[in-house]
């Protein structure tokens, strides 16, 4: 074999390599490893309700996005605070952050209820979720929280959840006259619109339910979706569930966090925080259309639940409690900057929705014909 002779411009670069390397090997300190901060985050739900795991997939996404810089200790609604009072919790400290939705506080300034269970004017949860990203929402909500009510805390919204149901009834219902003094479980501003077509309303936490249902303390209830009320037990106090409603059409999830901790962190871990909802909130979303349409199956096929829609007498009779409603909360001024504000995005942008949507139940009749009800 022939000897290669080595040039001494290769001799002086491998020589200054080595130097460089030791040199730096030398120079560079010791990398200590760095404790993860941890956020309490506690929710409103009970440990096995589906919105806990919704909040698992967010807690998830959030700690592998940061490299392990942040961990969660997330807790179901009781653990430290009562699931209405998250919001206190959060303000105060004594929890760092909530998975909740606004209308929990809906007693501290009706206005809450605006972002989360408001009349909507035909807008959908995605359509009310693009208003609070890019319609003005998000800084009527920091007036609100920070600048009106003076509290210490951020908050984000993710997941557009479906219209919720009615709800559940021991029996059919088909017109006003049906639901007219019956005592019946909703919150926020949903317990005006109830009680305004003749209904006696209770707010309550999810957990407290269907025990108040077999006590007799209530005779019909909503919460919000097929796979939670699955949980709850709600088919074994009530085999009557009725689809659509206008009294919470556009509701997402409330995520806080307290001011002072949020700001303690440095920029990256703040915008994963932030952004971190965007991520969940696509999980949320497919994670609910998965387990919300096999758990209504459920309900129907192992639990006997028939399941209806809303009668239209009822639907027009909350449209116009809305339209009652509407002008007492426009006294507030504040309130009626965040409807004016609705209503503009609502009416240019659900015009292009409905405008260029295809009509769905006329194309699923066509390949799965006889299984919709839609009713009239």
């Amino acid at each position: 074999m022939k000897k290669r002779n080595v040039s001494r411009r290769e001799l002086l670069g491998a020589s200054t390599l080595v130097g460089a390397t030791a040199i730096g090997a030398l120079a560079a300190p010791p990398v200590l490893a760095q404790a993860p901060t941890v956020i309490k985050m506690q929710s409103s739900w009970p440990a096995s309700d589906i919105w806990m795991d919704f909040a698992r997939q967010y807690v998830e996404r959030v700690e592998r996005m940061s490299g392990g810089r942040l961990k969660f200790e997330l807790m179901p609604a009781g653990t430290v605070v009562g699931a209405f009072q998250v919001l206190d919790g959060v303000n105060d400290g004594v929890i760092d952050a909530a998975h909740t939705v606004p209308v929990y506080w809906y007693g501290k300034h009706k206005a809450a209820s605006l972002f989360g269970t408001g009349p909507v004017f035909g807008g959908s949860a995605t359509t009310m979720l693009g208003w609070f990203h890019q319609g003005g929402g998000k800084d009527l909500y920091r007036e609100l929280t920070q600048d009106i009510m003076g509290l210490n805390l951020y908050g984000f919204y993710g997941f557009p959840m479906p219209a919720q149901p009615f709800g559940w009834f021991k029996n059919p219902v088909a017109t006003v006259n049906d639901v007219n003094g019956l005592k019946y479980r909703t919150v926020g501003l949903a317990a005006d619109l109830m009680q305004n077509i003749g209904m006696s309303v209770a707010q309550l936490p999810g957990g407290e339910i269907v025990p108040a249902m077999e006590r007799g303390v209530i005779d019909a209830f909503e919460f919000n979706n097929p796979s939670s009320d699955l949980r709850f037990g709600s088919q074994d106090v009530a085999k009557n569930y009725i689809l659509s409603s206008y009294h919470q059409a556009s509701e997402s999830f409330e995520f806080l966090f307290n001011k002072d901790v949020f700001d303690d962190l440095p920029d990256d871990l703040q915008a994963i925080l932030e952004y971190g909802v965007e991520a969940a909130s696509t999980a949320n979303t497919a994670s609910a259309m998965d387990n919300y349409s096999s758990d209504l199956q459920k309900l129907q096929t192992e639990h006997g639940v028939t399941v209806h829609r809303t009668p239209k007498e009822i639907l027009d009779a909350q449209l116009k409690a809305w339209d009652e409603i509407i002008p007492t909360l426009e006294a507030d001024a504040f309130m009626k900057k965040v409807l004016d504000s609705q209503r503009q995005w609502v009416e240019r942008v659900v015009y292009y929705e409905l405008m260029n949507s295809a009509d769905l139940a006329l194309a699923y009749e066509h390949y799965f014909p006889g299984k919709l009800n839609l009713g009239k």
